[in-house]
């Protein structure tokens, strides 16, 4: 093919708490493309912020340290591989982007406005969707407004809570109740989230959260199992088959996510053929609320005293190696983990052909 080859650019690492995961993504997004389709420019950020780029691949990786670039070119030049379409470079560095970054400036909207700026397609969510999708709140805000049946919650900023922290307690404890939820509003991987019991418990994870972000999320407890939906595409999403996940701990932290291996994926979920239905159309309408493209997943909970459906969540960056639930969930709906890369580029440059052909002054 030679020529035709497309050259990705896979971004990996970044400043947030979830530099390692990232990693391991990357390391199996490399491992798992058609190097007759592709060759890849790695483009390691690290945990500083400083981004490193190495040379093109054409075969996979065997090493996952090599992922470090630690003799790779330094920001400067990284940037100008990025930015080469501004400069009226004779030929881009690279086709498309693709950024494999979690949390915090890498599923917010920071980096996507990057790739916008340079005039680049990029894989994943747009700005908007990245950054309504981080922040817990402005998304509960959308699928209130697109009529999805989510848990109660109270939303409030530092500023409101160092103002009247007396009337929000009033009105969590009427309102939510014991035991509740605390959340940062825009981090993800459920890094800084507390069970609360009691007030004086309450107050500490507010404290606690407050150290990760100026917005706070509470939520009401619900007895509920934990479903999740993968949905691919742009103007015409399709939803996988619903899986479950069996929490090893109270609820899916941190470490049941990603340390303790004792969670449990059941795919499919078993669930009825109905719910499984309204599982799927509920996730296109999610992904819809926040102006989705490229991929989330949405997860749910089923409450089990009345067996509600009620939205919790999408994540627009999701888990992305082989035995993550996104592509497990594909997989069991017929896409292998191949296939899932070759359509999330194909909808990258989808996205970035229409945007180019808008008009973007006055012409009469």
């Amino acid at each position: 093919m030679g020529q035709d080859k497309l050259t990705v650019g896979l971004v990996y690492g970044g400043k947030s708490g979830e530099h390692e995961v990232s990693l391991s993504t990357a390391f199996a997004v490399m491992n798992a493309f058609d190097f007759d389709k592709y060759e890849i420019i790695p483009f390691y950020i690290t945990k500083q912020g400083m981004w490193r780029i190495g040379g093109k691949l054409a075969v996979p990786f065997t090493d996952l340290s090599e992922l470090k670039l630690e003799n790779g070119e330094g920001t400067q030049t990284a940037l100008n591989a990025v930015f080469s379409r501004l400069y009226g470079s004779e030929e881009a560095v690279v086709d498309i982007m693709f950024p494999l970054l979690h949390g915090t400036f890498g599923e917010d909207g920071t980096i996507q406005g990057l790739f916008e700026m340079a005039d680049i397609p990029y894989v994943g969510a747009g700005v908007l969707a990245s950054a309504a999708g981080m922040d817990k709140g402005i998304m509960k805000k959308l699928f209130s407004q697109a009529g999805l049946p989510q848990c109660k919650y109270c939303y409030f900023s530092r500023s409101e809570w160092e103002r009247n922290s007396y009337e929000l307690m009033q009105h969590m404890e009427d309102d939510l109740g014991y035991p509740c939820f605390v959340k940062p509003a825009n981090l993800g991987s459920s890094v800084g989230i507390s069970k609360a019991r009691d007030a004086k418990e309450l107050r500490d994870a507010i404290d606690k959260a407050l150290r990760f972000d100026h917005k706070i999320i509470v939520e009401e407890f619900v007895d509920a199992r934990e479903v999740e939906v993968s949905v691919l595409g742009n103007d015409e999403p399709m939803a996988s088959v619903p899986g479950e996940i069996i929490s090893s701990g109270e609820y899916y932290d941190y470490s049941a996510k990603y340390t303790d291996g004792k969670s449990e994926m059941l795919i499919p979920a078993p669930v009825e053929p109905d719910t499984a239905y309204q599982l799927r159309e509920l996730a296109i309408t999610a992904f819809k609320a926040i102006g989705g493209s490229g991929i989330t997943r949405a997860d749910f909970f089923i409450r089990r005293s009345d067996h509600a459906i009620l939205i919790n969540e999408v994540n627009t960056m999701p888990g992305f190696t082989p035995y993550s639930m996104y592509p497990l969930l594909w997989r069991e709906t017929g896409v292998s983990y191949r296939e899932l890369l070759d359509r999330m580029i194909e909808l990258g440059i989808e996205r970035h052909n229409h945007k180019q052909a808008l008009v973007y002054e006055n012409q009469d």
